[in-house]
């Protein structure tokens, strides 16, 4: 019990907090539509950009498939990575509203830039004659590094508004001595996904229909333009803001551990009972080290109290004495990497929304007379299929399988993430059926060398593939979130929601990879490549293969990651809820399910006896 209350403690306000809470009036609902428009807008003109822009590559830089491929993977990476160094930043220097602020900036002078590139001739190779392609010029250097300027713009922006505008907003309405606060909380985090979810609607529908309808000038102005007004509505705001104070960063934390293993690897390890050897504050849950991944624990071992330990109870050196709480936050985050990485495969699936543009473009996308769908505008019926099966999945799934067991249902975490990974293969083999398909048709029709002919075929064969896609990210992306939320305790929260997103930053490389490789290996010998710029003449069907084999054999990866692993903790609530471990194990079980979520790893002192 001594143990319970001092983990409770630790989730009371702090001074600050409360102090935070009566010297200011700051904040609120108030705040609201500032922050959530200036996410908004930046998605609706991020997202925006990227369907058709292979396209733009390919006809205003003269650049083959591959290569703007390659590009745009290597800017996606960017936009996904560059959250990870965004919030390292916000939490350990600059704060969030500062955070935010020059990410703003950031990302409208990047969308400028790429304007520029559509408003000037000279940024850009002369326009090609495809009838005389010998005579078509690649982007000169200086062309190149514009571009390149942008697109780091852009991502550098990224990077400092996805991370932080969440928490921002919930800053300003955080009131924990408020009865109503999570209730609050709970609507803002509504609305905050709901707005986000429709912005990308209207990037991927509104956008794109303005470059394919009105051209590239106004189809890049509109973003930068709305940019321009996100960032300047989040600054108007500024003057009602709560705005938190840089803390340390628990990026430095794991960071530190590492290097004070390493450092003190030579020492031995006290025993057990030892308790005196273990260096942790006296509020914490954590008073020694688990045994796994023991050479962790030299961390945290006191060589010399004296010397090591300062006046106050800190560390002298964190860098060479860590607290058994980092220890294991650092133990935690290892131990779920092998699950982790069996997302990247269905991550470069993901990623490969080039191939399935170029398709579209080819096929028949009229679905009445006057009017078709945009080829960029595909990729909707991914986040259709996401809210669909989000809706369906809460309100009519789990209630009819609750009613037909008689009690409350919940399908695991980690049986969600195997179906994902499964429908994500099954997705990579149905588009490499159509596109096989698609392509004998053109090769019937005598199109083979006009890669801008469009084909007998109806686009609308594409859209089982996107909704696999888009089923494949409800079941795994969601699954993997809520996994590491639970796995992971409290402190670790911020690292829980920026895993995925690192996974599609080693996906987008490992995807530019794959297609280089095939790309080089399959063009020798002045063959057509797999991946030719020209549809017709490619093979696009092969690459998908080679994608689905991959697929298969991550599934086979992630089952023995998954045993490994061994059960999670919605695993074992579920055993205890079916009754099918004893009593003592029970106990044990729901202890610990409620350690990890105030922040602790090991079972209270009374239960080790």
């Amino acid at each position: 019990m001594e143990e319970e209350q001092r983990c409770a403690t630790m989730q009371s306000p702090s001074r600050e907090e409360r102090d935070g809470d009566t010297k200011s009036r700051k904040g609120g609902l108030l705040t609201m539509p500032f922050i959530i428009a200036n996410e908004s807008f930046e998605k609706v003109a991020s997202y925006g950009l990227l369907p058709n822009m292979i396209l733009y590559l390919m006809k205003d830089y003269n650049m083959g498939f591959a290569e703007g491929n390659n590009i745009l993977f290597f800017w996606s990476a960017a936009i996904n990575f560059m959250p990870l160094l965004g919030a390292f930043l916000s939490d350990s220097y600059l704060g969030r509203f500062l955070t935010i602020g020059l990410g703003s900036i950031a990302s409208f002078l990047g969308m400028l830039l790429l304007w520029l590139t559509a408003m000037i001739p000279a940024t850009k190779p002369p326009v090609c004659d495809q009838l005389h392609p010998e005579t078509c010029r690649s982007p000169t250097a200086a062309q190149l590094t514009l571009l390149a300027a942008s697109f780091t713009l852009m991502s550098i922006g990224a990077g400092g508004i996805r991370p932080c505008t969440l928490a921002f907003g919930a800053d300003q309405i955080d009131r924990r001595n408020d009865p109503n606060n999570k209730r609050i909380l709970e609507r803002f985090f509504g609305w905050y996904y709901a707005s986000a979810s429709f912005s990308v609607l209207i990037a991927l529908t509104g956008i794109v229909y303005i470059q394919d309808h009105v051209g590239w000038k106004v189809g890049f102005g509109v973003p930068a333009s709305l940019m321009l007004v996100a960032t300047v509505l989040f600054f108007a705001a500024s003057s009602i803001y709560v705005k938190q104070k840089a803390t340390k960063s628990l990026f430095s934390r794991l960071a530190q551990v590492a290097v004070a293993a390493f450092k003190n690897r030579k020492i031995a390890l006290p025993s057990a009972s030892a308790s005196n050897k273990w260096f942790y504050h006296t509020d914490s849950c954590f008073t020694q080290p688990s045994d796994k991944l023991r050479f962790l624990n030299r961390a945290c071992v006191v060589k010399n109290p004296e010397q090591d330990i300062a006046a106050d109870g800190t560390a002298a050196d964190p860098w060479s004495l860590c607290t058994v709480e980092q220890v294991e936050e650092l133990k935690t985050l290892i131990k779920v990497i092998p699950i982790w990485s069996t997302g990247v495969m269905m991550s470069i699936n993901i990623s490969q929304s080039s191939f399935p543009l170029l398709q579209a473009k080819s096929m028949d996308r009229h679905i009445s007379s006057t009017f078709q769908i945009p080829a960029g505008s595909f990729g909707t019926f991914v986040i259709i299929t996401i809210v669909i099966w989000v809706i369906f999945y809460d309100r009519a799934i789990l209630p009819l399988a609750s009613k037909i067991r008689g009690k409350p249902v919940h399908f695991g975490v980690k049986s969600r993430m195997g179906a994902g990974l499964v429908c994500s293969a099954m997705s990579m083999a149905l588009s490499a059926i159509v596109e096989n398909i698609r392509r004998g048709k053109a090769i019937r029709q005598g199109i083979v060398d006009d890669p801008n002919a469009v084909v007998n075929m109806s686009a609308m064969w594409l859209v089982p593939q996107h909704c696999l896609n888009g089923l494949a990210e409800a079941l795994n992306a969601i699954a993997q979130t809520e996994f590491y939320y639970s796995e992971f305790p409290k402190t670790m929260s911020s690292v829980a929601s920026s895993l995925f997103g690192l996974g599609m930053a080693v996906a987008n490389l490992l995807a530019s990879a794959i297609m280089s490789t095939v790309d080089n290996v399959t063009s020798k010998g002045g063959k057509e490549s797999w991946v030719s710029k020209n549809i017709n003449r490619g093979h696009f069907e092969k690459y998908y293969w080679l994608l689905t084999i991959l697929s298969v054999i991550n599934v086979l990866y992630y089952v023995v990651c998954s045993w490994a692993y061994g059960p999670s903790v919605d695993q074992r609530r579920t055993a205890m809820d079916d009754g099918k471990i004893s009593s003592h194990e029970e106990e044990l079980s729901m202890l610990e399910a409620r350690v990890k979520e105030e922040g602790e790893l090991q079972k209270p002192k009374e239960l080790q006896a």
